[in-house]
């Protein structure tokens, strides 16, 4: 719960105290109301439960921001308030319900965003920008974007492949128009790897050795398929994860439940991950799959996903042309929490202590759309693969041939 300025709110899962002001209370109750009701707010560091004691809530003189508002305190920002119960004998809004009684999860959601997965550097400890700043940041991320212009010439036209038509970065911030999507450590940065991941890596990469674990290669020899990134290979799609990331188009997800399962289906690459709820054991440890090993449950309204069991074919974590450690070591925990009729919130932790020195967590908006998926037939239509495979064969013959 919300306490007095200078008292420490309950630690959050990185154990660090946060002080807040005594003006959080009026967040969590309207001016004039009596005290009852229970309020979530979402800190940069993760949830905060607000749930205010008769004794501390009397009529309020200072007006009561709406819900979903920021609200700046101190040193902290409250993202998102959502009502549980009813305050004031007004009744609020609950969360959606399935028949058998769970938070309503179900629908397809969009995670487009240009919000970056980690804070550029220029940035330095600015977590939140001003409208101004953001509309500036916005502007020049879809102009960097912009595929249909002609400027760099006729290799770079190339490079960029489909005109703008096909691309769907989206074209919008986070509402909180935060710096990165990555909300812990607080510099909006994936920590520093263990002494020797990356020098593993890079030298890895540099002899292109197998496995390959980058979704994406620039420059590949392509002796064969498994020479090419994940994603090339309709392996694993560059942005379908675990964990999901925005990326270049298909940031679509589609979940179904039932009372002992839930569905998370990806648009990108047509994955589907049937996660059993409850207390189900994992796999053994000599069982690894390319999505892991996906166990469930509920922690009141959020649905907890935790993985383990990731193939030492994939990395611990990725960005779309990069892969860090083996996914062997990985712990991933995702959390999904419905915040209303229209908005999800997906939130993941990679827990790997032989890769990164510390564990990291990012949060990613969702935003629920009447469109469809479509299925996205990789295979099937995978010309590049073998043309990929083809070109590298023409280049070995051309060479072989002015070695003669």
């Amino acid at each position: 719960m919300f306490h007095p300025a200078g008292d420490p709110v309950r630690r959050t899962a990185d154990r660090r105290p946060l002080a807040l002001a005594l003006a959080a209370v009026v967040l969590a109750v309207p001016a004039g109301s009596a005290a009852q009701g229970r309020w979530v707010g979402t800190l940069a560091t993760g949830p905060v439960t607000v749930e205010p004691p008769p004794s501390e809530v009397r009529a309020q003189e200072v007006p009561m921001p709406a819900p979903r508002t920021t609200v700046r305190l101190r040193n902290q920002t409250i993202r998102q308030v959502v009502v549980r119960t009813s305050i004031g004998g007004s009744q609020v809004r609950a969360t959606p319900r399935t028949p058998w009684g769970a938070p309503d999860l179900g629908g397809v959601w969009d995670f487009r965003t240009l919000t970056p997965l980690e804070r550029p550097a220029a940035l330095g400890e600015k977590a939140v920008l001003t409208p101004e700043e953001a509309a500036e940041f916005r502007a020049t991320a879809l102009e960097s974007r912009n595929a249909d212009r002609r400027d760099g010439g006729a290799r770079r036209d190339v490079e960029r492949a489909y005109n703008d038509f096909w691309w769907d970065y989206g074209d919008s911030l986070t509402a909180d128009l935060r710096t990165s999507l990555i909300v812990d450590p607080p510099d909006g940065r994936i920590p520093p790897r263990v002494e020797g991941i990356d020098e593993a890596d890079d030298a890895r990469r540099a002899a292109r050795r197998r496995p390959v674990r980058e979704r994406v290669v620039i420059g590949s020899p392509a002796h064969g398929p498994e020479d090419l990134g994940l994603s090339e290979r309709c392996m694993l799609g560059f942005n379908a994860g675990p964990p999901m990331l925005p990326s270049a188009y298909n940031n679509n997800i589609h979940i179904l439940q039932t009372p002992d399962h839930v569905v998370i289906f990806n648009e990108m690459v047509h994955d589907a991950r049937i996660v059993p709820l409850g207390d189900v054991p994992h796999l053994p440890g000599t069982v690894r799959q390319w999505l892991g090993d996906s166990r469930g449950r509920w922690e009141g309204d959020t649905l907890v996903v935790e993985s383990t069991n990731f193939t030492h074919k994939t990395g611990s974590f990725y960005t779309i042309a990069r892969s860090y450690g083996s996914g062997e070591t990985a712990r991933l925990v995702e959390r999904f929490t419905r915040e209303d009729d229209d908005r999800l919130r997906y939130e993941f932790t990679v827990d790997d202590p032989a890769t990164f020195t510390q564990p990291f967590t990012a949060m990613i908006p969702m935003t629920r759309t009447d469109a469809p998926l479509f299925e996205y037939a990789c295979h099937e239509g995978n010309y590049g693969m073998t043309n990929l495979l083809a070109g590298a064969r023409v280049q070995e013959n051309e060479a072989a041939a002015a070695g003669r």
